[in-house]
């Protein structure tokens, strides 16, 4: 995905700009943190300068500085020589023994941590203001068909940022309305590489889910990143230990859970109803979250403590909402948007789009002909999805024959009769 780019061209930056903290008291964290930091680092490099470390741990050089001269003193390191103005430097013996007994507890030798408190702050100063009208959502849906009745619902549903339930029977877009939803948002956000909670790690900035963005500001803290505002969609594979914290045993790091990740974002149920965990488990885990927008997540050793739960829950089914939850949960999904089938003339709209993307060539009744075989034996709705499916059909069988890909009636009947199961 590419950064979304505000009309200046520029890519926006986030309203929260930490400065780059200059002193071990402005990082927010315990000076001993900071020490294992430096010292499990400087194990792993070897040998190297206070402006390496500084780098790599994403602090400003007087904060190593400020533990060099304490590692010094506790005769710790040994400098080997200068590099222009840096000291150029190694473990000593004792040195080497202290940071392989505190690689023992954690392996973690990366950007350093946030303080939680802070990451309180940064989330929810960034939480979504959206300012939209139907044209805004149109040019974000702009690839898809979707009505202006459609539209009008999502509107005021993205606007609140309260969670959102999209149901209707499948085929008709609700995965494909639900992942543009994240187009509506022009902004970026920072998010921390880890957080720290009584002195353990946990890992938040994960580029799999973030799609990061340059940023031209020296002197916003290296320990965020600007991103575009994340969107995690997840679907039958969701299980309950995917929203609590995971402790990787060998390196001793936390691993944030998706909704923590999701922070500030979008948080897609794609298929709820269909996951490994029960929708009631699900439900009842989130219910004090979508209502109180705060989670509580549990360390290892029972240490419990609060996290915001500052993201918009898109919860897409096929199914029945009442067979999923009971009415006290559906109330605390303010937004319930219905997708109906399609309309015999958005069908052709959406059918002259494929074909017209395809280039594959149709007669002029095509549409209207593939809409009366979509609606027999029995079949009283039209669905979004078909024209794609079919067309993927007839290319396959002209692959099949070795001819060019036509869109005949015989070609259409036949397809068809692949596609549907017979009633």
């Amino acid at each position: 995905m590419s950064a979304h780019h505000s009309q200046s061209g520029k890519t926006p930056i986030s309203r929260f700009s930490p400065r780059t903290p200059e002193s071990i008291e402005a990082l927010g964290i315990s000076e001993n943190l900071v020490l294992d930091l430096v010292v499990r680092r400087l194990l792993l490099e070897g040998t190297s300068t206070l402006s390496a470390l500084a780098k790599k741990l994403r602090v400003s050089v007087p904060v190593v500085d400020h533990i060099f001269q304490y590692m010094r003193k506790q005769q710790l390191v040994e400098v080997k020589g200068m590099v222009g103005n840096d000291y150029y430097f190694t473990h000593s013996a004792s040195g080497r023994q202290l940071a392989s007994e505190r690689f023992q507890i954690s392996q973690y030798a990366g950007a350093c941590p946030v303080s939680l408190q802070e990451y309180h702050g940064a989330t929810k100063e960034q939480s979504a203001k959206l300012e939209i009208d139907r044209r805004a959502l149109r040019q974000a849906f702009t690839d898809i068909i979707v009505t202006d009745r459609l539209l009008d619902q999502l509107g005021p549903a993205l606007i609140s940022q309260n969670s959102i339930f999209i149901y209707g029977p499948s085929g008709n877009g609700k995965t494909s309305i639900a992942e543009r939803m994240l187009r509506v948002y022009q902004d970026a956000i920072l998010i921390p590489y880890a957080v720290e909670v009584d002195n353990q790690i946990i890992s938040i900035y994960d580029p799999v889910v973030h799609h990061a963005i340059e940023t031209e500001d020296p002197d916003i803290d290296p320990r965020w990143v600007l991103c575009k505002r994340p969107c995690i969609v997840v679907g039958g594979e969701l299980i309950p230990s995917m929203l609590e914290l995971r402790l990787d045993e060998a390196s001793g790091i936390y691993s944030a859970p998706l909704q923590m990740k999701a922070n500030n974002g979008l948080f897609i149920v794609d298929d709820f109803g269909r996951q490994l965990m029960s929708p009631r488990d699900l439900l009842n885990r989130w219910i004090v979250p979508l209502d109180r927008r705060v989670d509580y997540l549990t360390l290892r050793y029972g240490v419990k403590f609060q996290i915001p739960f500052e993201l918009m829950v898109v919860f897409s089914t096929n199914l029945e909402p009442s067979d999923l939850a009971d009415e006290a949960f559906l109330r605390r999904i303010q937004n319930k948007i219905y997708v109906e089938p399609v309309s015999p003339s958005v069908f052709d709209q959406i059918f002259d789009r494929v074909v017209g993307a395809r280039r594959v060539p149709a007669e002029a009744d095509s549409a209207e002909y593939l809409r009366r075989l979509c609606l027999r034996e029995g079949r009283t709705e039209l669905r979004a999805c078909y024209p794609n499916d079919i067309c993927n059909i007839l290319e396959s069988i002209s692959r099949y024959e070795g001819r060019v890909v036509s869109m005949t009636k015989p070609d259409l009947e036949r397809a068809t009769s692949l596609y549907f199961a017979k009633t």
